[in-house]
């Protein structure tokens, strides 16, 4: 009989290094359990180092930690928890039970409450036991409970086992059972099949001999109507008999069933060939006869048919043929004829075609082959002539080639004409009719099976259409090949577009009436005009690289039109480019002159804009493959040359004018006068000249032109204000004070431009720079008022950009003598001014006449553009002339150029590219 020991272990205290412990012994029958409370306790104190229980060998240990250990290892988990806690406090206390015991009760008066505190830890100590032995119950009876519930489940699972097997078996039992059963039943059911397949087998063999036999009387009678269905019927019999082609008689049906079909196709090639051969009455008969033979031959293999279309279109075509490829008619003037000749014939032989079914399309045949055998023998007219055909002859021949192809693309409903070429290179790949006439026939069935609708209906409705060629494209198939010899009729047009070029030049009035809206010059509208004329002559013709040829000869119609523009502008020098190559550069103009120029202008820029919007809609009318060949940004560049060249050419005229009033200038005695008054004559004289000349400039121009005229005008206009200044012979106080108030006026009168102009754009950026540019002959003047001993200071400050030669002269202008001169000079030298000297001679002079003038790129076709210097010579030269003003003006320049870039119909887009 089992039985368990219960212990409980009490801590007695410490001897030395030890730890007594008092350990309660309960000795429990395994019958007991239930009411182990009623066994007698034994107590025992052990001291020894070792505790020996039940055969278990317990260490003990000199620490508080001991206590949990041999707790643990008697009673579980069950009183871990308290053992811990009061485990912990003693660590957290000290090293032993005497410096807990010291923490817990650290005075006399401490002691009070040992009491409380042992009734304390006996309670928690009854509820631990309490909790073991309800634990020790509990596990007896859930381990007896569990033992019992797995031999049931183990015993439930074998009896379980033991009734599938039973049941398996049993199944096994019946299936031999039914196989036995069933087996004699398959037997008399494949016996049943094999003679039903054998009794049809010999029904549908007696109804193919049979069928045979009355097909071949048919055939020898010609009865072509019941033979089509007979042929039909024996195809479906023998259908059935494929797995039996190793048969001796099947393979004699066979053979006798395929002589039967050829005999058949003799006797219908041979009816047709007689077509055409008798009289009337006989052909009527025939016709109806040849009807029925329509109906064998699509009961027959589909090479039988194209076979008969085949030589029925060779024997239609022999006499064309024939006829026009005699030394008369094989002329490129005669092929008009050639369509009235195929035309005639489709119209005669309506009832021939009527004999052929509607779903062979006969007559579209025939037209394919025409053609085909028409663009051939033109191909060698062509390549027989010796000399260029004649235009008209050609053109005319071209015309009713298109309007022949148009005529036949409307009456068999011909596709998008993006096919032309494919379709023609198909064409060229069999030379025989035979091959044609298949591969046509294979490529548009294939189109429109793809495109069959789903519905049965529709399918029947549709079946017609699947003929050979269906969908062909004739546009383009014979006038293709008049493509190579265009070029005489581009020749022709281009002759034609210069003369009306320069006629409507020529009759040009080079000026407008009042009242007019669009300033532009007429001819330039003419121009396009008579040039979309010539496109839409050409696209009735072709749209491949003979419009290409003529869109080139447009590039050069419109780039003769712009040197006819630049030639027709006032001549003289070019600015800037003057002053460094020493060319003329004063250009008298007239009122009527500068209206001229803004005409030439605003007609440039008219040409810019329709040349691109012309090269954009050739894009679209020619060939794809073409479309990026079309390109009009060089004769726009041209354009913007004239519109560059214009302007300057206008600035050089207004600044021309104010010559005479500097000379004017200089010639006033600055040192004798006593007084300051108001502003000069020459003042007055300016204010007049522009006065007259801004506003009409100004209704005439677009803002971005007109604003690039005052740029110029003003980055000319103030150097050379400045450098005349240095013209005068001797400037006294008083004249110094008249000439700076002068200075002002002008510079008034320059501000007040805009307004002159009734155009705001930009003004404030050109008050800027007016301001600028007139304050250094502002500076200049100061520096002339300033007292000699302090004059150099005056000119460095004022004047930081200026040379030792321009201090002399100013020096001079004050009167003073050559000793008192060298005297300051040899002063200012020594501070170092620290600026190159840069001669005042006739450069100087000419850097105000030519400030800030942009060149305009080198163009082929006006000759006075020849030997324009480069953009960036043009800039090294001006910056070595001294000033830097050509520079500012430069900066200004490409400053409204950035700005007018964005424009899509600007000329600066390429100002500065050659």
């Amino acid at each position: 009989m089992s039985s368990y020991y219960l212990f409980k272990v009490l801590d007695c205290g410490k001897t030395g290094k030890e730890i007594k412990f008092r350990v309660l012994l309960w000795h429990l029958p395994y019958f007991l359990i239930p009411c182990f409370t009623c066994i007698p306790k034994i107590s025992h104190t052990y001291t020894s180092p070792f505790l020996t229980i039940t055969g278990h060998r317990i260490p003990t240990f000199s620490s508080s930690i001991a206590i949990q250990r041999l707790h643990a290892f008697l009673f579980g988990e069950l009183e871990l928890e308290f053992w811990n806690r009061i485990g912990s406090k003693m660590e957290k206390a000290g090293s032993g039970t005497v410096e807990y015991i010291n923490k817990m009760f650290p005075t006399e008066a401490s002691l009070s409450g040992v009491e409380p505190l042992m009734k304390k830890i006996h309670n928690e100590i009854r509820v631990v036991d309490a909790e073991i032995l309800g634990a020790v119950r509990q596990q007896s009876t859930s381990g007896t409970k569990a033992k019992e519930d797995l031999a049931a489940a183990t015993s439930a699972v074998n009896e379980l086992m033991f009734k599938v097997r039973e049941i398996k078996t049993k199944a096994e039992q019946s299936e031999t059972m039914v196989q036995e059963i069933c087996r004699d039943i398959k037997k008399l059911d494949f016996a049943k099949k094999h003679i039903t397949t054998t009794i049809t087998a010999l029904h549908r063999l007696t109804m193919l001999v049979s069928a045979i036999e009355q097909l071949q009387v048919m055939a020898s009678k010609r009865q072509y109507k019941e033979a089509a269905a007979q042929v039909e019927a024996v195809n479906q019999l023998c259908s059935h008999f494929d797995a039996y082609r190793d048969i001796p008689k099947i393979t004699e049906l066979r053979d006798k069933f395929k002589n039967i079909k050829q005999i058949l196709k003799s006797h219908v090639f041979s009816d047709f060939s007689s077509l055409g051969t008798g009289k009337d009455a006989e052909e009527s008969n025939l016709l109806q006869q040849l009807s029925d033979a329509c109906l064998v031959v699509d009961a027959l293999e589909p090479s039988v048919r194209e076979e008969l279309v085949k030589n029925f279109c060779n024997r239609e075509l022999i006499s064309y043929k024939q006829i026009f490829e005699g030394a008369e008619l094989a002329k490129l003037d005669k092929t008009e004829r050639r369509y009235a000749w195929v035309k005639r014939r489709l119209r005669t032989n309506e009832e021939i075609w009527k004999t052929f079914p509607a779903s062979w399309h006969v007559d579209y045949l025939i037209c394919i082959q025409f053609c085909k055998l028409t663009r051939t023998q033109l191909i060698e007219i062509f390549q027989n002539l010796k000399e260029k055909p004649d235009v008209g002859t050609l053109l005319l021949a071209l015309q009713r080639t298109i309007e022949f192809e148009e005529e036949l693309a409307e009456k068999f409903g011909s596709s998008s004409t993006k096919s032309v070429m494919s379709d023609i290179e198909e064409v060229d790949k069999g030379e025989n009719s035979t091959q044609i006439v298949m591969d046509i026939r294979k490529k548009y069935e294939r189109k429109l099976a793809a495109h069959q609708g789903n519905h049965d209906d529709d399918k029947d409705a549709n079946k017609d259409l699947a003929v050979p060629g269906a969908g062909f494209n004739f546009c383009g198939i014979i006038s293709s090949c008049f493509e190579p010899h265009l070029m005489v009729y581009v020749e022709l047009e281009e002759r034609t577009l210069m003369e009306h070029l320069e006629k409507l030049v020529q009759d040009e009035t080079w000026h407008m009436d009042d009242g007019s809206q669009t300033n532009i010059l007429s001819s330039s509208m003419q121009v396009f005009l008579i040039i979309r004329r010539s496109l839409k002559r050409c696209c009735a013709l072709t749209r491949n690289h003979t419009l290409l040829n003529l869109f080139k000869v447009f590039k050069r119609v419109l780039r003769a039109y712009a040197t006819k523009l630049f030639m027709k502008l006032p001549k003289g020098g070019l600015g800037i480019v003057a002053a460094a190559t020493g060319m003329d550069g004063h250009i008298k103009t007239s009122d009527k002159d500068e209206r001229l120029i803004c005409y030439i202008v605003n007609t440039a820029e008219y040409c810019h804009k329709t040349a691109g919007e012309l090269a954009e809609n050739v894009s679209k009318i020619i060939d794809s493959q073409l479309a990026d060949s079309v390109d009009m940004s060089e004769v726009q560049d041209e354009f913007s040359s004239v519109i560059t060249k214009a302007l300057v050419t206008l600035v050089h005229g207004v600044e021309t004018k104010f010559e005479v009033e500097m000379a004017a200038m200089t010639r006033v005695p600055w040192g004798m006068l006593e007084s300051v008054g108001d502003q000069s004559g020459y003042v007055n004289s300016i204010n007049m000249i522009l006065s007259g000349c801004v506003p009409v400039l100004g209704s005439l121009l677009s803002p971005v032109y007109f604003q690039f005229f005052l740029d110029k005008l003003a980055s000319s206009l103030g150097p050379r204000f400045y450098l005349n200044i240095f013209k005068c012979k001797q400037i006294s106080e008083t004249g110094a004070q008249q000439m700076l108030l002068d200075t002002q006026a002008v510079k008034t009168i320059l501000l007040d431009i805009p307004s002159l102009g009734r155009q705001a754009i930009g003004a404030a950026g050109y008050s800027k720079f007016v301001s600028r540019e007139m304050s250094k002959a502002e500076a200049l003047l100061k520096v002339i008022l300033s007292p000699i001993d302090s004059v150099a200071d005056t000119y460095g400050a004022l004047l930081p950009e200026g040379t030792p030669s321009e201090f002399q002269r100013i020096l001079e202008l004050k009167g003073l003598k050559k000793a008192d001169q060298q005297t300051i000079l040899d002063d200012f030298n020594k501070r170092g001014s620290g600026i190159s000297e840069s001669p005042m001679g006739t450069q100087a002079v000419q850097v105000a006449h030519a400030v800030a003038t942009p060149v305009p790129p080198p163009m082929a076709g006006p000759p006075s553009a020849a030997g324009i210097s480069s953009r960036e010579d043009v800039l090294t030269r001006a910056a070595a002339l001294g000033r830097g003003a050509a520079t500012t003006g430069f900066k200004r320049f490409l400053a409204l150029t950035e700005a007018a870039k964005d424009r899509k119909d600007g000329p600066f887009r390429k100002l500065f590219n050659p």
